[in-house]
């Protein structure tokens, strides 16, 4: 069977990817991580997600397969950020904002691999993107392409990584949502998933639910008005 794997946050970038790797393969399988996040309200949101897709697409039901949490609490003890601690958000000399945590994307493929390569599925979909994001070195079509490379020697495998959002910005990344499952679709995301680095969802907005306030909200908000207004 054509298989792939999403990593699957419980956000609006993952949960497009997840539209996406169901209109392409046979059986989808999700894993989402544990790692201590400040926002960890994202990893409630995924079931619910999963359960409001097969529900609103007949069409993709079947395809739907097993779903993991793994625990990667450990990324927490030795991460000091803003996305693990309460930490006003800011940029570091580096230029980076300091809710990079370092190796997240690297870990997370990695052992992303590891139970794809057990359940046979060849595809690891991830929602990276160098087109509106916060910098991150490890959102990087160059990053994603060499760990593709280091992971398959590793395992003497044949996975391929893909980033359908990588080369696009938030507002088509909404249109895309439109594209993929109309109405539907464009209204899971803004009901049920979540963004917000702050796990803010007492505040519920046009765009969905958060702060208003962190780079999280920002992108996604002014990709909502860009998406509305053209």
């Amino acid at each position: 069977m054509n298989s792939a794997l999403v990593l699957f946050s419980g956000g609006q970038d993952s949960t497009v990817c997840l539209a996406w790797a169901l209109q392409r393969f046979d059986v989808v399988h999700t894993i989402g991580f544990d790692y201590g996040q400040r926002h960890s309200v994202e990893l409630s949101c995924r079931a619910e997600i999963i359960k409001k897709i097969a529900d609103a697409f007949p069409q993709w039901r079947h395809k739907i397969a097993s779903d993991q949490v793994i625990d990667l609490k450990s990324l927490n003890a030795i991460s000091e950020t803003a996305l693990t601690r309460e930490a006003e958000i800011s940029f570091n000399e580096n230029g980076l904002p300091n809710t990079f945590v370092p190796g997240r994307n690297l870990i997370f493929f990695n052992f992303a691999a590891a139970l794809a390569y057990r359940l046979g599925a060849a595809h690891l979909v991830g929602g990276m993107c160098e087109t509106d994001y916060s910098g991150y070195p490890d959102c990087r079509d160059e990053t994603l392409k060499a760990l593709e490379r280091a992971i398959n020697l590793g395992m003497d495998a044949e996975f391929k990584i893909h980033t359908p959002l990588m080369w696009i910005d938030k507002a088509q990344t909404w249109r895309i949502a439109q594209e993929f499952g109309g109405l539907p679709l464009v209204n899971i995301i803004i009901n049920d998933t979540h963004s917000c680095y702050k796990g803010e969802r007492s505040q519920k907005h046009a765009w969905g639910y958060g702060c208003d306030a962190c780079p999280a909200c920002e992108l996604r908000k002014a990709g909502y008005e860009g998406f509305i207004c053209c």
